[in-house]
């Protein structure tokens, strides 16, 4: 019970203080990458413009939506345990989990397809950005995918319920990371 009580403190943010932090050290990073990725835009548009016709905005939009729909579902899920539905909450996890397996298949066809037409991170510098941040996003979501599964099945073990939650709402943190990045990593690559 007293875990619930510190949920309600500043310095106790839902999941805790400790993945906050973590993703702020996460976003710091990506923010790191996005911005030299503007500053060489800027300087570099007509290779952009050309590189940027090798990617697909109807795949990076569907992908968008699937990340968004995860997010979704995780957030219902723990609205879900905090007030006892924990099978609830472990479908709501479970489809989260879906999401984003879906987003790595379509994410994984899409690297397939530019391996395929021979663009790699030495095709050209917008390419080597575009590898190393979609690729370490893409590593991102699926160490959230392992943590989720590891609450689901904490939750179908009667491992968390509405009074132990806390390991929920953490993962949940992580989970939102990883949308929150994509939401600023897509329009930056497919759409700008």
């Amino acid at each position: 019970m007293e875990k619930q009580m510190d949920h309600k403190n500043f310095y106790y943010p839902p999941g805790g203080i400790l993945i906050w932090i973590i993703i702020a050290l996460e976003l710091i990073t990506f923010m790191g990458g996005l911005v030299a990725f503007a500053v060489y835009r800027n300087n570099n548009i007509a290779v952009v413009q050309e590189s940027q016709h090798h990617l697909s905005a109807l795949i990076g939009t569907i992908n968008t939506a699937i990340l968004i729909t995860g997010g979704y579902l995780m957030a219902v899920g723990i609205k879900k345990i905090k007030i006892g539905l924990t099978e609830d909450a472990a479908k709501m996890i479970l489809y989260a989990i879906i999401t984003g397996l879906m987003f790595l298949a379509l994410k994984g066809y899409e690297y397939y397809d530019k391996i395929i037409d021979g663009i790699g991170m030495s095709t050209n510098t917008f390419f080597s950005f575009y590898w190393l941040i979609t690729g370490f996003h893409f590593i991102h979501v699926t160490v959230a995918i392992l943590i989720l599964l590891a609450l689901y099945i904490g939750i179908k073990r009667n491992k968390y319920s509405k009074d132990d939650f806390f390991d929920v709402e953490t993962g949940g943190a992580f989970w939102h990371l990883c949308d929150l990045i994509w939401i600023l990593v897509f329009p930056i690559f497919y759409l700008l």
